[in-house]
């Protein structure tokens, strides 16, 4: 094997990791300025799960670590909030 494949071999998987959702904090602070949809799918992209009740909308993304639950009433992000999987 010559020397860059090996080098592909061993890179890979490091850069496959750092590819992986960010976590709850990230994800919130990544967020922090986008006040409208577009603003936050640009910031996190698109959500994970959406649901829609009349003209609200619940985006939930998954993290490394949990999630992070965006309320959208119109095309403007109104609320925010994250928990974790960690166990206290």
């Amino acid at each position: 094997m010559n020397r860059l494949a090996r080098l592909a071999v061993l890179v890979l998987p490091l850069a496959l990791i750092a590819c992986g959702p960010p976590s709850t904090e990230e994800a919130l602070k990544k967020a922090e300025t986008a006040t409208t949809k577009a603003e936050l799918e640009k910031a996190l992209g698109g959500p994970t799960e959406i649901q829609k009740l009349g003209p609200l909308e619940k985006w939930t993304y998954k993290t490394s670590d949990g999630s992070v639950t965006f309320v959208i009433a119109g095309d403007k992000v109104t609320l925010a909030s994250g928990g974790t999987d960690k166990k206290k």
